[in-house]
C-alpha cells in the first residue's frame, strides 16, 4: 500500500465515477496534490505522457515500485468502463518506460495491477508497478498476489489479460484482447 495511501486516505469509494470538481481536480485527494506537484515530499518521476503522473511508492513493495496515477481525479478501478482501456494500455506503458528508464528492462519479471475495492485506501485510479516480482517479500507476495480478490493484474502473457486479469474491470473480453494487449 503506498504511504500516500495510509497519510491521505479517504473512503475508497469516494468521487468513484466523478473526476473530481470541474476541472478534475479533488484538494482532498492526496494523488490529485502529488498529480500538481503541491506535496513537496513526492518527487515526480519523468512521464511521457502529460496526463499521467509517476512516483515511488512511499512503502514499497519491490525494488522497484511505482504508482502510475491519471493527473485528473478518476474514481478507483471499480469505475473503469470500455471507453477507459486506452488510458489503463497508457498507464501500463508508462509503468514500463519507468521501469526502463530506472535500469530495469527484465519485462517479463514485473507486477502491475490495480487494488480492488474496498482493498484501497486511496479513491483515485493508481496502477502499482512493481519489479522484480520475483524479489517481493513474503506479504508483498500477498499484498500484490496475481488475479486475488483484492488485486487485479496483468498475467504475465499479455494475451490472457482479457481471460484472466482486466475482466473485473467491466470491459468486454473480445475488447480487451484487441486494445489493451500489449505484444
Amino acid at each position: 500500500m503506498a504511504g500516500p495511501e495510509a497519510a491521505g486516505a479517504t473512503a475508497a469509494e469516494g468521487s468513484e465515477g466523478g473526476n473530481g470538481g470541474r476541472d478534475g481536480y479533488d484538494g482532498k485527494c492526496v494523488f490529485c496534490r502529488i498529480a500538481r506537484g503541491e506535496e513537496p515530499g513526492t518527487a515526480l518521476l519523468p512521464c511521457e505522457d502529460e496526463d499521467l503522473v509517476c512516483f515511488r511508492d512511499i512503502k514499497p513493495g519491490a525494488p522497484h515500485h511505482y504508482l502510475v496515477v491519471p493527473v485528473k481525479h478518476m474514481g478507483n478501478c471499480k469505475t473503469l468502463k470500455t471507453e477507459h482501456i486506452p488510458l489503463v494500455k497508457r498507464m501500463m506503458e508508462v509503468g514500463k518506460a519507468v521501469l526502463q528508464k530506472n535500469n530495469f528492462n527484465d519485462l517479463n519479471d514485473v507486477r502491475m495491477g490495480f487494488h480492488w475495492p474496498p482493498f484501497c485506501s486511496i479513491a483515485h485510479l493508481h496502477l502499482h508497478v512493481l519489479a522484480p516480482a520475483s524479489q517481493l517479500g513474503f506479504f508483498s507476495r500477498l499484498y500484490y498476489r496475481i488475479n486475488s480478490y483484492w488485486f487485479i493484474t496483468q498475467s504475465t502473457c499479455p494475451c490472457k489479460v482479457a481471460a484472466a486479469s482486466w475482466y473485473p474491470l467491466h470491459i468486454p473480453k473480445s475488447k480487451l484482447l484487441k486494445e489493451v494487449c500489449l505484444i
